[in-house]
């Protein structure tokens, strides 16, 4: 059933689970050679930085990381490493590495486009447990070489839950394969997917390894869960719902912008579309208020993208018809 996919919250105890327990807003700032870091964009070398949050300050390591954001971002995304023994106190107590995900472009837009992800996350979530986790972050960025422009900080961010992290919240174990078995996998669950990835208007998806991947999918990473395959979907900053700046759509899909949405899901059983999309709906004003509730998101993308969301819904009114637009776009193979 859908419903099970919302998992119960877990009562065993997980290391640094802290951080991800809340949405509220956290304040912190970092300090280190940022300057040096964006100097070599190819370079994935970490240097050493402290970040500080609640009162608390602790030592860390910074890499760059990304691919396309790497190389066309001011402020590219970092990852954050965390040593072993970080002060209990910190609300990064138990964590190693995670991915801090920056707002790239050092102006207002590049901030909003940022909190705009920053949304498709929270909308995952309403959907599903069996996604990842984040958690805003408003962040002073201190360069010790004063190398960094005055626009750069202070500046929204968000941390994502580290694949470890969220297989132990959820009983789940990372697969690493090369392709996804176009049969042997909880096709339920890859509905719902599917039916998400519409909503947002992403394309930027696919149940194959990309060039820059090491294994399959892209924009995905596989877990198993009671025998069962299951896909958890990242990344969505060329989604409609963000509509970034530097986003433009595959030209082989044959759309113009990221605004439009094209279905992209394996072809599967209409009744588990059905019952996705139905599950969609059910969440309709939980997701339509999601905008509201994100820190830092303007009056104006608020109302963007509450009326993106909207024009989903509109569409879903009669299900029927949205459900032969999934079978007439949907993927028979990869």
């Amino acid at each position: 059933m859908l419903a099970g996919l919302v998992l119960a919250a877990f009562s065993c105890a997980v290391q640094g689970a802290a951080l991800f327990d809340t949405d509220e807003l956290l304040e912190a700032r970092i300090n280190g050679p940022l300057s040096a870091l964006f100097a070599n964009k190819e370079s994935t070398d970490y240097r050493g930085f402290t970040i500080a949050a609640n009162g608390v300050e602790v030592p860390l390591k910074i890499r760059l990381r990304g691919h396309s954001r790497r190389r066309i971002c001011e402020f590219p995304p970092l990852m954050l490493n965390f040593a072993s023994e970080t002060e209990p106190s910190s609300v990064f107590a138990g964590q190693d590495k995670i991915k801090l995900v920056t707002h790239c472009r050092n102006t207002d837009r590049g901030e909003q486009d940022l909190l705009e992800e920053y949304l498709a996350y929270r909308v995952l979530n309403i959907l599903t447990g069996f996604s990842f986790r984040v958690r805003p972050m408003r962040i002073e960025y201190l360069d010790d070489a004063n190398g960094l422009p005055a626009e750069a900080s202070p500046r929204h961010a968000f941390v994502i839950e580290s694949r470890e992290e969220f297989a132990a919240r959820t009983g789940a174990e990372r697969a690493a394969l090369d392709a996804f078995p176009r049969y042997a996998h909880d096709r339920e669950h890859a509905a719902l997917m599917y039916v998400f990835e519409y909503l947002i208007g992403n394309t930027d998806w696919q149940m194959l390894r990309a060039e820059t991947d090491d294994r399959c999918c892209h924009n995905s990473e596989l877990f198993t869960v009671d025998d069962e395959l299951r896909f958890v979907p990242y990344d969505f900053d060329l989604a409609g719902l963000v509509n970034a700046r530097y986003a433009y759509p595959d030209p082989q899909l044959r759309i113009t912008r990221v605004r439009q949405r094209l279905y992209r899901g394996l072809c599967t059983g209409r009744p588990l579309l059905a019952a996705a999309l139905e599950h969609v709906r059910s969440l309709e004003a939980r997701i339509l208020a999601a905008p509201a509730g994100v820190p830092g998101l303007s009056p104006r993308n608020v109302r963007d993208a509450s009326e993106y969301l909207a024009r989903f819904f509109e569409a879903a009114q009669e299900p029927e018809a949205l459900l032969d637009t999934f079978e007439k776009h949907c993927v028979e193979s990869y």
